[in-house]
C-alpha cells in the first residue's frame, strides 16, 4: 500500500525488454487505423512478441484463449521501454522499430526510464541522475530510424510531481524539454506526446502550465488516461480544456492522444489488479473522426497488471479475459471515420486569454423530427467561445441526425469533433459522425464546436435523417 499516492493517479508498468518471438494466425491480427482525423496516418503495428501473443501461443487449449487472442492480441499496443541499459537501448529499439517498418506499420513506443520514477512506488527504477537518463535516451533516439513513430514520453513524469522539491521539477522539466528535442531531431517524422495526466487528476490550467514548463511547445502534444479508466469522452473535453489553455500561452497546434485500453467500462480507483467493472475500450485507430485527437492507442497492454495484486507490468490472463469478455470483437466494432473539421485553431482564431472552464447553459431545447439538440458554452473569451451540443433521440434515429442553426451576426464557426460540419452563407449543419449517428429510443450523442464572435443563445432544430 502507498498512502502518498493521490487517488486517481495514473499507474505505470514495468516491461521487462527480453523477448521470444511468437507465430500467430494472420487473419486474427488486423491492426486497425488507415486514415486519420488528426496529423498520423497509417495502419498501427502489432507486435507479435508481446506478452499477450506470447501467452496465446503457449495456451491454444486454456479457456479464456479465444477471448483473449480475437480482442486483444489482434490489437496494436504500444511497447514499454523501461530497463535503463544504455548499452542496449539502442538495438532494442531499433529491432522494434525496423519490424514495424518493414511490416509497413507504425509502432508505438513508451519510454519510461525518467530518474525518481513513480516517486519510488511499485513501478520505481529509472536512469540513476538526468546526465544517465539523457544518454539513454540518446540510444532510444538513434534508434529510431527515419519513418513514422509515436513515442509516448515518461507516464506520470509531469503530472505526479509530489515527491520532487522545486529545483527537481525544474531539472526534471530541462530533461524533458531535452529528450523530446534529442527524439525529433532524430526522426523529424517521429510524434512525441508529453504526460498529461488524466481528467481526474490535475486541473486542465494546471496541467497545460506543467506541459508548457516541461517543452511541450517541441513536442506534437500530449497523451492522457494511460493506465487508467476515464470514459473517452471526459478525455477529449479535458484535452481540448488543455489546448485551449495551451493556446491562451501562445502554445498552438498541439493535439491529443488517449489510452483507451481499460476504459470501456465504469472509472474509479487507478489500480485495475482488484476492479471488476473494467472492459477495453475503443479498438486502437489513428482514425478518431476528431481534429485534436491524432490517436486512441492501447498505452497499457490489457491484461498487464498495475502492482496492486500482482507484480507491475507482468502479464495476467485473468486481467485479460476480465477486461475483454464482455467486448464485442473487433470485427463487428464500428468504425469511426474522420471529421471535416479542420485542425487546431490557429493563432489569429486562439483565445488571447485562458478561457473559463465553467459550463455554462446557453440555449433551450429545440425540436425537429425525432430528436431535439441542447447546446450549452463550456468556455469563452474575448473574441470566441466553446461549446457542446447534446443530441437526444426521442424515439431514436435509426439512421442519423442533423442539427441546423442560424449563425448571429459576427460569428463564425471554425472546428467541430464529434460530428460533420457543413455551413451554407449563415446556415450551419452539423450532422453526425459515422459512429454516432444511430441512436436508440432515449439515446444521446454530443458533438463540440470552436467558434468565433460571441456564443449567444442559438435556436437549434434537429431532424432525423
Amino acid at each position: 500500500m502507498f498512502p502518498t499516492r493521490p487517488r486517481f493517479r495514473s499507474r505505470s508498468k514495468i516491461l521487462a525488454t527480453t523477448v521470444v518471438c511468437a507465430t500467430v494466425g494472420a487473419g486474427l491480427w488486423a491492426a486497425t487505423g488507415a486514415a486519420s482525423a488528426g496529423t498520423i496516418s497509417g495502419t498501427l503495428y502489432r507486435d507479435p512478441d508481446s506478452a499477450v501473443a506470447r501467452w496465446v501461443q503457449a495456451n491454444p487449449n486454456d479457456s479464456r484463449t479465444t477471448v483473449i487472442r480475437n480482442r486483444v492480441a489482434s490489437q496494436p499496443a504500444s511497447r514499454w521501454f523501461a530497463s535503463f541499459n544504455v548499452s542496449t537501448i539502442r538495438s532494442e529499439v531499433s529491432a522494434y522499430v525496423g519490424a514495424a517498418n518493414a511490416a509497413g506499420q507504425i509502432p508505438v513506443l513508451t519510454l519510461y526510464g525518467i530518474t525518481n520514477r513513480d516517486c519510488g512506488g511499485a513501478s520505481s527504477g529509472g536512469a540513476p541522475d538526468l546526465t544517465q537518463y539523457q544518454t539513454w535516451i540518446n540510444g532510444a533516439a538513434q534508434g529510431l530510424g527515419g519513418q513514422t513513430a509515436v513515442v509516448v514520453l515518461e507516464p506520470d513524469s509531469i503530472a505526479l510531481l509530489t515527491c520532487l522539491n522545486s529545483t527537481e521539477i525544474a531539472a526534471r522539466n530541462q530533461a524533458l524539454r531535452t529528450a523530446t528535442q534529442t527524439l525529433k531531431a532524430a526522426n523529424p517524422n517521429a510524434k512525441v506526446y508529453l504526460d498529461a495526466g488524466h481528467s481526474a487528476w490535475n486541473s486542465a490550467a494546471d496541467q497545460a502550465s506543467r506541459l508548457a514548463a516541461a517543452g511541450v511547445a517541441a513536442a506534437d502534444g500530449f497523451y492522457t488516461n494511460v493506465s487508467n479508466f476515464n470514459g473517452t469522452s471526459a478525455e477529449s473535453a479535458y484535452g481540448r480544456s488543455i489546448i485551449s489553455a495551451l493556446n491562451g500561452q501562445g502554445i498552438t497546434g498541439k493535439r491529443q492522444v488517449i489510452d483507451t485500453s481499460r476504459n470501456g467500462g465504469a472509472s474509479g480507483d487507478w489500480c485495475g489488479d482488484d476492479n471488476t467493472d473494467r472492459r477495453i475500450g475503443q479498438y486502437p485507430t489513428t482514425n478518431t473522426g476528431d481534429a485534436n485527437i491524432d490517436g486512441y492507442l492501447w498505452v497499457k497492454p490489457p491484461g498487464e497488471a498495475d502492482g496492486c495484486r500482482y507484480a507491475a507490468g507482468s502479464f495476467q490472463p485473468d486481467l485479460a479475459y476480465s477486461l475483454a469478455s464482455s467486448a464485442p470483437d473487433p470485427s463487428t466494432s464500428p468504425s469511426v471515420t474522420p471529421s471535416t473539421a479542420s485542425p487546431s485553431p490557429s493563432t489569429s482564431a486562439s483565445p488571447s486569454t485562458s478561457p473559463s472552464t465553467s459550463p455554462s447553459p446557453s440555449g433551450s431545447p429545440s425540436t425537429g423530427g425525432s430528436c431535439t439538440a441542447t447546446f450549452r458554452t463550456t468556455s469563452s473569451w474575448q473574441g470566441g467561445f466553446q461549446g457542446e451540443v447534446t443530441v437526444a433521440a426521442g424515439s431514436g434515429t435509426p439512421n442519423g441526425w442533423a442539427v441546423t442553426w442560424t449563425l448571429a451576426s459576427g460569428q463564425s464557426i471554425s472546428q467541430v469533433w464529434g460530428g460533420v460540419l457543413s455551413v451554407s452563407g449563415s446556415t450551419v449543419t452539423v450532422r453526425n459522425a459515422a459512429w454516432n449517428g444511430t441512436l436508440p429510443a432515449g439515446g444521446s450523442a454530443q458533438f463540440g464546436l470552436i467558434g468565433s464572435g460571441s456564443s449567444g443563445t442559438p435556436v437549434l432544430t434537429c431532424a432525423k435523417v
